[in-house]
């Protein structure tokens, strides 16, 4: 029996209160200061009015949550102001938004700490996969699978992190301070002066403009995701290592470590032209520069900070043979400094070593080629020869401490940081051979031979492995990598560099044909050279984003892991070392999520201890803004790949997949026919336009790259960037992406095959209006579709299926996690802004489908049942998130008029438009 409304609300409001009383007194402590602190800055800047403005929208979104107030009398205030009011208010709530995820991060870390006993009973750790492979594999079998680990994220400029980069470094001094003000043993003057910069910090940020002026240009991007590695990357990595090196064998640091660098930096910023005019052959050679710059300073820093602290006197610890040779040689190459550093630290040449070691790296980033070093294998050779002479000494503690964390750290991102990846247009890749063969160049087939020849000058600068990938997007068939390396040859002729071309698969058609592209590219003697002269590896790119947009999340997950299964037996036929690049997205609906589970979900035989994935937008920052993170994020990840890797995992996978195929397709294929029956249904792209700010958006300045090909009013998917189709659906509310189609499929699960099946998606006459309902997102409608769909027997094997199956479960987990960001209310408001009626019942109910049987098959009672903190998360921000949305709903109904508006007016309501989408990007989180 459907619950009535007033039970609806009732629940909603029940949830709410134990999402609050729940909360740990922590994390309760820091949100309530820290907003209590932006409500005295916002009084001190805009008055008493303005506070009190903005706790009226606060208490009135709460109230209505409640069914005390109605969406129309919220609606009303907010039209009652002026848009310069509603403009502060924007603000006011964006910057609680951030104040909250930095209080929400700051527990997290303390979560963190006060968990991790080193040991394996810490859930998915390094230290808990060792024990459990060391009992289940033996350690023969281990260290041959530890040989062969492989982790390489690829860091993206794809634009899913709204805020500004000034924005972010306000927020990293709050953070700075909010450590400041709970750090224990603080006297009382020393709390009082924490939280005097605490209101400081937070008054700055409430002061700083959300909105960036300007475009962002590739180099902007380039340098923003430095940050990620100058304040955590590069300290966390031997963090990974030493982590990895005590579960193996225990005692680290004082003897040779077992543990190998195993992670590999990527990037495709500055690299990816695909679709992005701004990325040239000249933006590549500065990306790679500023790269380059980055790591070279940091290996300067830590070599002299270690260098200087190893006052190891040559009476206990003297020097080995080759050390003292290696010094000998620099003071008759470069007596000056020689003698400079032996004034400095006399009898103590380790110390001598390391100094004269970090001049050489400077002289590196300088270009001073007298003394520089020519490859990171040199500075390696000189870092051991001293680590080799400790250990002769007796200092095998020195040895194996700091300075092994340096040799990791040149291990893992040498002089060029990260591994800048080439990427684009098959079809640009074509045309341009068609004009070489004429004998006719235009500027764009230029450029291709331009970024051809960059990529040969990095490397004889860097070495091959800087930049030696090249994907090519929309790869159809196996001459679209012999494209690349035809245009090589016409670029430089004998003189091409080092290309590893990788297929690029996205479309569904793609992900079916792709082992018969592979074996194509067997056939090409580029593709045979490349294939023995690096040990018969290959390497191929799954696009997450365009398959679940052409298909539906439902459909395009069984797709890919159809693609998957499929290239790891062609790999194993052939002899070929394959590794999968996941090209997923922040989103759900782009192939997000939690990363390690969806590691462990992979097809028997495709992870074989190789896991190489895209990292993009906001997610950077989330997964890598704060080192304790960082290490748990790649710790749960290289857990799953090594579980994953296991013939036990492998097998239970094998099983469960076999067992529920057939469930599976029927799923997949109803799931389809409802999302395309809505997505290619006439008139649906510029629907779309006008129930969400998918114009808008664009002109946030998120990115370099356009938000869409082509110009103009998107007429159909095909024309519209994953991305911006993902972020536009999560400002609606909606979070279609996520979700749709997907109840529709498991309805048709649940019947008898054959049995004819009418979901109201497919057919909208069956559904009702559905623009009324409970402001609970995870509410049954009763006031939403009278009829319910009857739940046949099928329900069983999809529970079991759920139960043992990692892919139908991180599906439907994933799914459910997008339902409970949805709100039905608020969407409904925002869908019936395009005039079409139809199309707004068919999502909404659709939305009530999928959520229906979702529960049902999960068994839980409401949405992230399972998912206590995650679910607290959720109804404690969908208030503020409401707020948002009226605004938004405000500027974009006054926008989406007929009536045409005067220019003044038309740009105030861009620019609270604008401003709520920063901040309902904030408050949602995982957007893009």
């Amino acid at each position: 029996m459907a619950a009535t409304a007033s039970q609806q609300a009732d629940r909603s409001s029940a949830e709410r209160n134990s999402a609050v009383s729940e909360m740990p007194d922590e994390l309760r402590a820091d949100v309530r200061m820290l907003g209590e602190s932006l409500g005295r800055v916002i009084a001190e800047d805009g008055g008493p009015d303005l506070l009190s403005d903005v706790e009226r929208l606060r208490k009135a979104v709460i109230a209505a949550r409640r069914r005390e107030v109605s969406v129309d009398e919220v609606a009303a205030m907010v039209a009652a102001w002026p848009i310069e009011r509603s403009v502060q208010i924007a603000r006011a709530f964006t910057c609680y938004f951030h104040l909250v995820n930095l209080a929400e991060e700051h527990y997290r870390i303390r979560i963190l700490r006060s968990r991790d006993t080193g040991d394996s009973s810490v859930p998915d750790s390094l230290a808990q996969a060792v024990a459990e492979l060391k009992h289940d594999l033996g350690d023969e079998e281990l260290n041959r699978l530890i040989a062969d680990l492989e982790y390489r994220p690829v860091l993206t400029a794809h634009p899913t992190e709204a805020r500004r980069r000034a924005v972010a470094t306000a927020i990293q001094r709050v953070s700075a301070q909010l450590a400041e003000y709970n750090a224990p043993d603080r006297g009382a003057q020393e709390r009082q002066e924490a939280q005097r910069r605490l209101l400081e910090e937070i008054d700055l940020l409430w002061r700083t403009a959300q909105l960036r002026h300007t475009k962002l240009d590739p180099l902007d991007e380039v340098r923003t995701a430095m940050s990620a590695f100058d304040e955590t990357l590069f300290r966390t990595v031997p963090r990974v290592y030493r982590a990895l090196d005590a579960a193996l064998a225990g005692g680290s640091g004082t003897r040779e470590p077992r543990a190998r660098a195993f992670i590999r930096y990527g990037s495709w910023i500055g690299g990816d032209r695909d679709g992005n005019p701004n990325v040239t052959a000249r933006v590549t050679r500065e990306a790679v520069l500023i790269q380059a710059d980055h790591v070279l300073t940091a290996l300067e820093n830590a070599t002299t900070r270690i260098g200087r602290a190893l006052t190891v006197a040559a009476a206990y610890g003297p020097p080995g043979e080759e050390l003292s040779g290696l010094l000998a040689q620099a003071a008759d190459d470069h007596p000056e400094l020689a003698s400079e550093l032996a004034t400095r630290a006399p009898g103590e040449p380790h110390r001598q070593w390391l100094l004269f070691v970090a001049a050489r790296i400077a002289a590196t980033r300088r270009r001073d080629l007298d003394l520089a070093y020519r490859s990171p294998d040199e500075l390696l050779r000189d870092l051991r020869a001293c680590q080799a002479s400790l250990v002769a000494g007796g200092a095998a503690r020195q040895a194996y401490g700091e300075l092994q964390h340096l040799i990791w750290q040149v291990e893992t991102f040498g002089f060029h940081l990260a591994e800048l990846e080439v990427r684009q247009h098959s079809q640009v890749h074509a045309t341009a051979l068609e004009e070489l063969r004429a004998g006719k160049t235009s500027e764009r087939t230029e450029e291709v031979l331009a970024t051809i020849r960059m990529i040969a000058w990095i490397q004889e600068r860097f070495g091959p492995r800087a930049c030696h990938r090249y994907v090519v997007s929309f790869t159809r068939s196996s001459e679209d990598i012999a494209a690349v390396y035809e245009l090589a040859e016409h670029a430089l002729g004998s003189r091409a560099p080092v290309l590893d071309v990788v297929p690029l698969f996205e479309s569904g058609e793609d992900l079916a044909n792709s082992a018969d592209v592979l074996t194509g590219m067997l056939a090409l003697p580029a593709v045979q050279r490349r294939l023995a002269e690096g040990g018969r590896r290959l390497e191929v790119m799954l696009g997450y984003s365009d398959s679940a947009k052409e298909l539906g999340p439902a459909a395009a997950t069984l797709k890919l892991y159809d693609a998957q299964a499929e290239l790891a037996a062609w790999a194993l036929a052939n002899d070929v070392r394959l590794t999968l690049f996941h090209g997923r997205g922040g989103a759900l609906g782009r192939g997000g999520g939690p990363a390690n589970r969806a590691v462990l979900a992979q097809a028997p035989g495709s992870v074989a201890g190789r896991f190489k994935v895209t990292e993009q937008g906001e997610v950077i920052f989330a997964r890598y803004g704060h080192p304790a993170i960082a290490l748990r994020h790649i710790e749960q990840v290289t857990n799953a790949v090594l579980l994953a890797s296991t013939p036990s995992v492998e097998a239970r996978t094998g099983d469960a997949a076999a067992r529920y195929r057939l469930l599976a397709e029927r799923v997949a294929s109803a799931s389809e026919r409802a999302y395309r029956s809505l997505t290619e249904a006439p008139g649906f792209p510029e629907w779309f336009g006008l129930v969400s700010p998918l114009e808008e958006i664009g002109s946030l300045r998120l990115g370099s790259r356009p938000a869409r090909r082509g110009l103009g009013a998107p007429k159909s998917l095909d024309d519209l960037r994953a991305i911006p189709w993902v972020f536009a659906w999560a400002q609606t509310r909606v979070n279609l992406p996520g979700w749709y189609g997907l109840g529709s499929g498991l309805l048709a699960a649940t019947r008898s095959p054959g049995e004819p099946v009418t979901s109201p998606s497919t057919d909208p006459a069956a559904s009702t209006s559905g623009t009324t309902g409970p402001s609970d997102p995870g509410a049954t409608e009763a006031d939403g579709r009278a009829d319910r769909p009857e739940i046949g027997p099928g329900i069983e094997e999809l529970r079991r299926a759920y139960r043992e199956w990692p892919l139908f479960a991180s599906l439907l987990d994933n799914a459910e996690m997008s339902l409970a960001k949805t709100d039905r209310q608020i969407a409904a408001r925002y869908l019936a802004l395009g005039g079409r009626q139809d199309f707004a019942d068919q999502v909404l109910a659709e939305y009530d489908l999928t959520r229906e049987l979702v529960l049902a098959v999960t068994g839980h009672t409401r949405l992230l049942e399972s998912r206590r903190v995650l679910s607290r998360a959720v109804q404690l921000r969908d208030p503020y998130v409401d707020a948002l949305s009226h605004l938004q709903l405000r500027a974009l109904s006054s926008l989406r008029a007929p009536d045409d508006l005067p220019d003044d007016e038309r740009e105030r309501l861009d620019t609270l438009l604008l401003l709520t989408v920063n901040g309902v990007a904030a408050g949602l989180q995982n957007t893009g």
